[in-house]
């Protein structure tokens, strides 16, 4: 099933969103054999429960942000939905422990996933928690069309630019960054997560809500690459990931078969090409 972005902006609707960090006031630092107080700002972690046609899918460990995006995301990333334009609606709602995100869509789509469900709780550092068949798990992937090259100075200024927009990270430390670059290297959209995959989800979904085209640009990531990663940057058609962070033999062989250019230990100037590095032209 191709992934397919089409014109259809969803309604906004939900209300104020819970906050994405918390403060402990009184936690104690120890720095140069003297130990006090101090007041840290801590990323917020809690369970997000996506609903398809209220039927409970999975539970994802994530940051309460963006969870509209999220939700449009993993569903595309998924592909659970054929295209944005599918999704006909997104609501979000507290629950006593965490969030519910309900999700209509066509009733052909939700019968579609009566026999993939995800019966197990998604941890922050996992993408793939609760597939019960491999054949879920590694999925064929959607060619990933060659396209125009990149240039490797555009992939430098983007993760140079990069650390200055993540902002949930700049005060907590903890949080994982996907963003949107567009090929001159200037960087379009980033969303932030505890979860590496939740960003990329998060961002998949900003891309599909701003009717931006894959191809157009690249992915960056501040984590490592693995399998999951490729999944979905090919899946919506992106043609490069870069990861400041190591990939995985499998993530490696992912993006070798289906055309997806993959750089990793991307930091200042300097990355690795372990998939389609044709793509970049370099001293350009």
């Amino acid at each position: 099933m191709a992934v397919t972005i089409k014109a259809r902006r969803l309604p906004a609707r939900r209300r104020a969103p819970p906050p994405a960090t918390v403060t402990f006031p009184e936690v104690t630092q120890v720095r140069g054999g003297k130990a006090g107080p101090v007041a840290e700002i801590v990323a917020v972690e809690t369970p997000v429960a996506l609903f398809y046609n209220c039927v409970s899918h999975v539970v994802m460990m994530a940051t309460p942000a963006d969870l509209e995006e999220f939700a449009i995301g993993f569903s595309l990333s998924e592909r659970i939905v054929a295209g944005v334009d599918e999704i006909e609606d997104v609501v979000v709602s507290p629950l006593d422990r965490g969030l519910k995100v309900s999700i209509r869509i066509p009733a052909a789509r939700a019968k579609e996933m009566a026999g993939r469900e995800r019966n197990l709780a998604g941890r922050t550092g996992c993408g793939l928690c609760g597939v019960t068949a491999i054949e879920q798990a590694l999925r064929p992937l959607p060619a990933v069309p060659r396209g125009r090259p990149i240039t490797a100075s555009a992939i430098g200024a983007a993760i140079r630019s990069l650390p200055d927009r993540q902002s949930l990270n700049q005060v907590t430390g903890a949080i994982h960054a996907a963003a949107f670059v567009d090929r001159g290297g200037a960087v379009l959209a980033v969303r932030e997560d505890v979860g590496r995959h939740n960003a990329l989800d998060k961002l998949i979904g900003a891309v599909a809500r701003a009717h931006s085209n894959p191809a157009d640009g690249f992915v960056v990531v501040t984590s490592r690459c693995s399998m999951e990663m490729v999944q979905k940057t090919a899946t919506l058609g992106f043609p490069l990931i870069a990861s400041i962070s190591a990939p995985t033999s499998l993530a490696i062989e992912l993006a070798q078969g289906c055309g997806l250019t993959l750089l990793a230990f991307a930091r200042g100037d300097r990355f690795n090409a372990y998939a389609h590095g044709v793509r970049v032209v370099v001293g350009a």
